[in-house]
């Protein structure tokens, strides 16, 4: 990312920066990979440590809940089908994880009381339909349909919706950055990247409030959530800079890489973490070769694991999949297009779909509530009639 200041902050870091009445305002560094990775300064109100009580509210996400493992195979879940609703946390479906990431979908349809943050690593929510705000410390986010979000650890805020919202989210256990190969050894996104600083925008206000009183954090840390009361506003920054902060990047301003003959996937990359990566599929021109296919070839996923969430639009190289389906092709085995999408693929134009895709580079594990919206039927669908 690059740099960012909001609000108001001193001349120099680590100096006096007092409010009207002569008192401190309260300097909090914030980074990451210790004092060696990107980070920002905040300065508060109230010190950030003060806390009345703390205690562990719930196990996160129970290893009982991760299905038994069965036999290999390729997985459609239709998360169109999921009735969990509520606020931005607790309408979270964990549908497919592994030691890297958690992945799952939210039907957001009400306020978040508290307040949240992940303490275990980034989290990234894709915005399929819906509108609204994001309250952090670093000030406040707008949403709309195809927005990425990428929250950084230890970020306090909370979701407000405007109207209901569906997003898939993925919380990391590393940070979330723009793929390395399209950024200079200074940080600064290439020319030939698909998008660029522009396309990214950080909190729009900050507002900062200075009340004192009990205020809930819910804190994601090693497998529970855990429940601070603080005795002020969590939202009490009057000024920050740094390279540190949550940001949002809408799909729509992903510009496409193509050529003659069928691209590889790693074109579509828009964002990555560690052992895995994030990529865009948005409306583009097919090859241009005049003997072109423009359907994805058949390929084993030698070492990865590859999921797919569909948005909207006809994914050409897939039969019988729906707007918020997932499917998951496994490593171990081979992949590609459906019977008879790729004859039909030869000789168009363009195509007007839009999905998300996740590569991770370790087995993902399913989650057992899955099975009251997969479609068991799914691995053999490639059967020839």
């Amino acid at each position: 990312m690059y740099y960012r200041k909001l609000g108001k902050i001193p001349k120099k870091r680590h100096t006096m920066f007092k409010k009207e009445d002569g008192s401190l305002f309260r300097e909090q560094v914030m980074g990451t990979k210790g004092f060696s990775g990107t980070q920002s300064i905040l300065y508060h109100h109230h010190l950030p440590t003060e806390v009345v009580k703390s205690e562990v509210v719930k196990k996160y996400l129970p290893e009982y809940e991760i299905e038994d493992e069965k036999a290999l195979r390729h997985r459609h879940f239709l998360t169109s089908e999921v009735k969990r609703t509520g606020n931005g946390l607790d309408a979270r479906e964990y549908i497919l994880g592994n030691d890297d990431l958690l992945i799952g979908t939210a039907q957001v349809t009400e306020n978040m009381g508290s307040y949240y943050r992940n303490g275990d690593g980034d989290e990234m929510l894709y915005i399929h339909y819906g509108k609204g705000k994001i309250e952090t410390m670093f000030g406040t986010l707008s949403y709309r349909p195809g927005d990425y979000v990428t929250i950084p650890i230890g970020t306090i805020y909370r979701m407000m919706p405007e109207e209901e919202t569906k997003m898939l989210f993925v919380e990391s256990f590393s940070q979330i950055t723009t793929p390395r190969r399209y950024r200079n050894e200074y940080g600064q996104l290439l020319e030939h990247s698909p998008f660029c600083e522009r396309d990214l925008r950080g909190p729009e206000t900050l507002e900062t409030h200075s009340a004192k009183g009990e205020y809930e954090v819910l804190t994601k840390s090693r497998g529970y959530i855990h429940s601070h009361i603080l005795n002020h506003h969590p939202l009490d920054v009057v000024g920050w800079d740094g390279y540190l902060y949550p940001w949002v990047f809408n799909i729509e301003d992903f510009e496409p890489i193509t050529g003659r003959v069928h691209q590889p996937p790693p074109v579509h990359q828009t964002f990555e973490g560690h052992n895995f990566v994030v990529c865009s599929f948005v409306p583009r021109l097919y090859d241009y070769h005049p003997e072109s296919i423009p359907a994805p070839y058949y390929h084993s996923n030698v070492n990865s694991d590859e999921l797919l969430y569909y948005v909207e639009g006809n994914f050409m190289s897939r039969k019988g999949i729906k707007q918020e389906s997932i499917t998951l092709h496994p490593s171990g085995i081979p992949h590609g297009p459906h019977p008879g999408t790729t004859e039909a693929s030869i000789g168009k134009k363009e195509t007007l779909e839009l999905a998300v895709m996740i590569d991770t580079f370790r087995p993902l594990k399913i989650v057992k509530s899955t099975t009251g919206y997969e479609d068991d039927h799914y691995m053999y669908t490639w059967i020839e009639k």
